[in-house]
């Protein structure tokens, strides 16, 4: 589970009505439980876990191209800390004690974001097949069929309406080859951009230009070498223009958009989804304390169903 993706856009999706007896908004609270209940529920989840972001701008990101994300620093920040809204900055340690008391795992990896500990764990598992919960379309380049499926769940326009994608959807969905289908996605990011991350893409080439590119060259390395290799046709000369314009950021780039999976990842405890809570009693103190109404009992009911 890609955790800030999922608790911002529970916070954004349900009103800040929702509060505790002291006032405290749980909207987000509330709705990352429910999506917690419906992984395990609807997707049969056996192991699980919730990836954090130990860096939400790591400096190696940063340093190769310094836009990444800098819309996105809070004003009068002293150490880059990430632009939240007010009334999500205090729902976060509370949805860390639920996942704690309840006995989800979660993850981190020092100087890492949480989509490299996706990437990383994705990257590593060799046993079960992977599913990636999350709204964010950067995690589209860690599908595969092998050696364990991996896909992901893309909740971009909500669970009613969540998105299973694999390579053959993947490809399907932006016209990008197979095999090797996650990492052509990242290369046609690159070349696409991403304003809301801060990354500027290549002048004139927008999705349908770069897929088309990456899909003719078979990968971003094949596609910014022919653009030094005057006898390949296949490229125009306005496309070729327009990659000579931003060698620079295509330099940078892949630094940014390929996602690590080889970061020192530390879960702190075992996978396995629990049969009950580990700590009952706290769980039911956190539930009364933050008004957490319906959203902890029905994750409680999701363990002891499996």
């Amino acid at each position: 589970m890609d955790a800030a993706s999922l608790y911002f856009r529970a916070f954004y999706a349900l009103p800040e009505s929702m509060t505790a007896p002291d006032g405290t908004p749980v909207n987000a609270v509330r709705g990352f439980v429910d999506t917690i209940a419906k992984v395990i529920t609807d997707r049969k989840a056996s192991r699980l876990v919730a990836c954090l972001d130990a860096d939400w701008r790591p400096e190696f990101r940063v340093t190769a191209l310094p836009s990444y994300k800098a819309h996105r620093v809070a004003q009068g920040a002293t150490a880059g800390e990430e632009e939240v809204p007010d009334a999500l900055t205090p729902q976060v340690p509370i949805i860390l004690d639920v996942l704690d008391a309840v006995g989800i795992a979660t993850a981190e990896a020092a100087g890492y974001e949480a989509d490299d500990v996706i990437g990383t764990l994705t990257a590593r598992e060799t046993t079960d097949p992977v599913e990636v919960i999350t709204g964010d379309r950067d995690l589209f380049q860690v599908v595969r069929d092998e050696p364990t499926p991996a896909r992901v769940l893309y909740l971009g326009r909500g669970w009613a309406k969540a998105e299973l994608i694999g390579p053959q959807e993947l490809a399907a969905k932006y016209g990008l080859p197979t095999p090797g289908t996650g990492p052509a996605y990242a290369g046609m990011a690159v070349l696409r951009g991403d304003p809301s991350d801060g990354l500027p893409g290549v002048a004139g080439i927008g999705e349908k230009t770069a897929a088309k590119l990456i899909s003719e060259f078979g990968s971003l390395q094949a596609v910014l070498d022919a653009v030094h290799d005057g006898r390949d046709r296949k490229l125009t000369t306005r496309a070729r223009n327009a990659l000579l314009a931003a060698q620079d950021y295509l330099a940078a780039a892949p630094t940014v958009v390929d996602v690590a999976t080889d970061a020192d990842v530390v879960l702190d405890r075992s996978d396995e989804v629990p049969a009950a809570p580990i700590d009952p009693d706290r769980v039911a103190e956190l539930t009364r304390r933050w008004g957490l109404g319906s959203s902890v009992p029905r994750l409680v009911n999701a363990l002891e169903r499996r």
